[in-house]
């Protein structure tokens, strides 16, 4: 297996990528699979590829040794989506998978439209990833919705709402967001387009088949990969006290925690439940991104997120949707809340549900938003000596 790489050691971990967490048969049997896919290592400087299916190979006409050691940029283009390649930065900062129309480019230079699921691998030992795998299925002509506004192929499945990283998870893998250009060179799509049911399925069941492969093989060795961060990863709880004083806050508000992978929600309080129809354990440990669909403003998902990544507050308007898929206007408030020593501990989300009569009882939506805000912070900093949140 030739690699396109210059530097010896680079090349050495490369090599062993897979070796080192799966067992011999792995390349094989990877090898007999009729998905199109690549692996990816993160903890590799530019996160590079180690493995490249047949399928692959024919389908964008590159040989393997000139693709194994290469980062997926080198398959972008003039007509590549900008939007597109940051959500996909964005999903591989955050460690969780997307699914996502995109142009590619062929050697010959020939575009070809296709829906990437992207998921990662994570290594039951310590919770890290270890691999991303990436399936690249072709979208027919046929499916292409013409017409469609961008932003509906941007938020796809999964939006891009609070795909904030931690630093202390990218501190141990370089580079660990080069998967796509780290230039952000502004590449417009040439058309917009969506993928069909029967593809999104076809590209999901093809990742099924091959994380499951992957376990398998990793069961061989004894250094055991899942598809999902085992629970002793997972989001820590709260003490009583603060989930006490927390209880006592009547407007609809979550926490969330920025030193866990994805920034998961770590409280949600009664209002919010009752005004967004999930349940308490439908809501703790995901993403807010879950309130987001087709109708939610990429703009306002970016002002949230460059406000989180400056740890400055932030206020939008936003549409977002509930459980039973009802949409709502969302008059959103995002701040970062400090322990005692000034450093970020959770951001709050207060959200006011603009169609809503009983919200507020007369105060002015900013009094309202702004007076939980106060609540929350009050009560976190109080009790920051004593068993806080999760550490990074």
């Amino acid at each position: 297996m030739s690699i396109s790489s210059s530097h010896p050691g680079r090349d050495c971990l490369i090599g062993r990528s897979l070796i080192a967490r799966y067992s011999s048969s792995v390349r094989a049997a990877l090898d007999a699979l009729p998905e199109n896919f690549v692996i990816t290592d993160p903890c590799i400087s530019g996160n590079p590829i180690v493995f490249a299916s047949r399928g692959f190979i024919d389908l964008c006409g590159y040989t393997v040794g000139e693709v194994i050691g290469r980062n997926g940029r080198m398959f972008q283009g003039p007509g590549t989506d900008r939007r597109s390649v940051l959500e996909i930065r964005e999903a591989i900062r955050g460690e969780r998978g997307v699914q996502i129309s995109l142009l590619n480019y062929r050697k010959d230079g020939s575009p070809y439209r296709i829906l990437l699921q992207l998921s990662p691998v994570f290594g039951v030992d310590d919770g890290s990833v270890v691999h991303f795998v990436g399936v690249q299925v072709p979208i027919s002509r046929k499916s292409r919705a013409f017409g469609s506004s961008m932003r509906d192929v941007v938020l796809g499945s999964c939006g891009m709402e609070m795909c904030v990283d931690s630093m202390g998870e990218l501190g141990r893998c370089p580079q660990f967001d080069s998967f796509v250009d780290s230039d952000n060179r502004g590449l417009e799509a040439e058309e917009s387009c969506e993928a069909s049911e029967l593809e999104k399925q076809k590209a999901s069941t093809a990742i099924n088949n091959i994380l499951s492969a992957l376990i398998h093989y990793s069961e061989l060795t004894g250094s055991v990969v899942c598809r999902k961060r085992c629970s002793s990863f997972a989001v820590g709880s709260l003490s009583s006290s603060l989930n006490t004083s927390l209880g006592r806050i009547k407007q609809s508000f979550v926490l969330t925690d920025p030193h866990l992978p994805d920034m998961p929600i770590v409280y949600a309080s009664d209002a919010f439940l009752h005004s967004t129809g999930y349940s308490r354990q439908e809501v703790i440990g995901h993403n807010c991104r879950f309130l987001n669909g087709p109708g939610t403003d990429v703009e306002a998902l970016c002002q949230i997120r460059k406000s989180i990544q400056t740890e400055q507050a932030c206020t939008v308007r936003i549409l977002n949707y509930r459980k039973d898929k009802s949409s709502f206007w969302n008059l959103l408030h995002i701040s970062p809340v400090r322990d005692a020593s000034g450093k970020v501990v959770f951001y709050i989300r207060v959200q006011l549900d603009e169609g809503s009569k009983n919200e507020g009882q007369g105060l002015n939506a900013q009094m309202r938003l702004l007076g939980a805000v106060g609540a929350v912070k009050v009560a976190v900093r109080s009790l920051s000596m004593g068993p806080g949140p999760s550490k990074p």
